[in-house]
């Protein structure tokens, strides 16, 4: 078997930025090694300057496949992930049809990934309202967790879960161990918020973001603490919005309990100040906050409280964002940025003072364990997939239709001008992509779960 050695002056390793060589046989890392020790039999890839990253691993997206195709789809949705430096994606259980909520379900979606998709991947499993049955079969079919709403999501076929449904599902989520990921809104608040509402702009975000309060965010992560605390099972919050509830999150870990926190890039680069009034590609839920939110979460992912950032790739139609009309209460809410987020993520956090190795750790390391995949994605070490991304961190670009990738390109970032460029991807050792080109036709499969 042909050993390929790929050099770089800059790799980012668990152990640091490195001037290195990744020795590649197969589609398996046999070593990372100092430059000069280079078996003479290797061929042998020198990328200079150009920094390596370990493959990136978003553990929420939503493809929409089956059953809502031409929304995204495996195909298109892992092609953007691959132009992005992503090799691992974690498919959220809604807006498909049947929904993942049993195993005939998670098999439809299997067949669908395993047809057209580009990276590797794994697929949460859902609770909903009275599928508590399913829970355990899932867990035995291979979902590396599951994924629950506090709050209707809006989407026909995902019912949101009250504390009741909670306290009938936890005790299957408790033994089977895995995680339990949370949309951390309930809806008294939302109700009681937009109640007050008669008769506002809904063109206007100040009108939207009163619709969805702090409040949403805080009572529901102190009832899933709460509960945390009672059934020890793992809690992980999806998009941390509000930085009210850091202080809150900071104790729980403190305290030991089982609690990891996730947040996106439209939290930290949006602000609600910069967002303006018709502009319903910025809608999402929970909503972007304010200027000063922003900033403590920041503080936050820098502290550890925020464990990780995902994209929460959502998108859909164009026409269901409402563009003309500029209805922020009747658009879709979801923000796709699955190809640029990495250059995103960095052309902030590096005025912030942070490095390429937080980014690995943010969007590969910690996101692949929570994905049940930590021990073969999201390092570059010996024994891990041979998955990483060639990164011209210092080149600059306009974000153009054209390098989105995914089926339609709306996108807040559009526009925008990013530092760093992912020049190629490669998965398990073979290139997917190459500075705006897709090579090969391999698939993507299924990533055993190895937490």
């Amino acid at each position: 078997m042909t050993l390929h050695a790929f050099c770089s002056q800059r790799i980012a390793t668990p152990d640091g930025i490195r001037s290195a060589v990744i020795l590649v046989e197969g589609e398996t890392i046999l070593a990372v090694l100092p430059r000069d020790q280079v078996p003479g039999a290797a061929h042998v890839t020198d990328f200079g300057d150009a920094a390596i990253l370990p493959g990136l691993v978003d553990s929420h997206v939503h493809f929409n496949e089956p059953g809502r195709t031409e929304w995204e789809g495996f195909a298109t949705g892992t092609r953007a992930a691959a132009a992005g430096g992503y090799t691992l994606v974690a498919d959220m259980p809604l807006n498909c049809l049947p929904p993942t909520v049993s195993v005939d379900a998670l098999e439809a979606k299997r067949h669908a990934a395993r047809e057209s998709s580009l990276v590797d991947w794994v697929l949460w499993g859902g609770v909903v309202r009275d599928n508590e049955q399913h829970i355990e079969p899932l867990a035995i079919a291979g979902v590396p967790g599951f994924k629950c709403f506090l709050v209707d999501p809006a989407i026909d076929g995902f019912t949101m879960v009250s504390e009741s449904g909670l306290r009938a599902a936890l005790p299957h989520i408790a033994k089977t161990g895995l995680s339990l990921l949370v949309h951390a809104e309930l809806p008294g608040p939302i109700e009681a918020a937009v109640a007050e509402l008669s008769g506002a702009d809904w063109r206007r975000y100040e009108t939207y973001l009163r619709s969805r309060p702090d409040e949403a965010e805080l009572t529901a992560i102190r009832m899933l603490l709460a509960l945390c605390r009672e059934f020890r099972f793992p809690l992980h919050i999806v998009h941390l919005a509000t930085s009210r509830a850091v202080d809150m999150l900071r104790s729980a870990k403190a305290e030991g309990l089982p609690v990891t926190v996730e947040t996106c890039p439209h939290y930290l680069i949006f602000s609600a100040e910069d967002i303006q009034d018709g502009a319903t590609f910025c809608k999402c839920a929970p909503p972007i906050r304010s200027r000063q939110n922003r900033e403590r979460l920041w503080q936050a992912l820098r502290e550890g409280v925020i464990d990780f950032v995902v994209t929460d790739h959502s998108p859909c139609p164009p026409q269901m964002k409402r563009l003309e009309e500029g209805s922020f209460r009747s658009a879709w809410g979801g923000i796709a940025s699955i190809s640029v987020a990495l250059p995103v993520m960095w052309a902030e956090a590096r005025r912030r003072g942070f490095q390429l190795t937080d980014i690995a750790r943010w969007m590969a390391e910690k996101p692949a364990k929570l994905a049940g995949c930590g021990k073969s994605k999201g390092k570059i070490a010996t024994g891990y997939d041979a998955d990483f991304v060639v990164f011209d961190s210092e080149k600059e670009f306009t974000v153009t239709v054209d390098r989105l990738h995914y089926r339609h390109p709306v996108s807040p970032y559009l526009g925008q001008t990013l530092t760093g460029v992912v020049r190629k991807t490669y998965l398990r050792g073979e290139c997917i992509f190459t500075d705006g080109q897709f090579p090969c036709n391999r698939t993507g499969r299924e990533c055993v779960a190895r937490p």
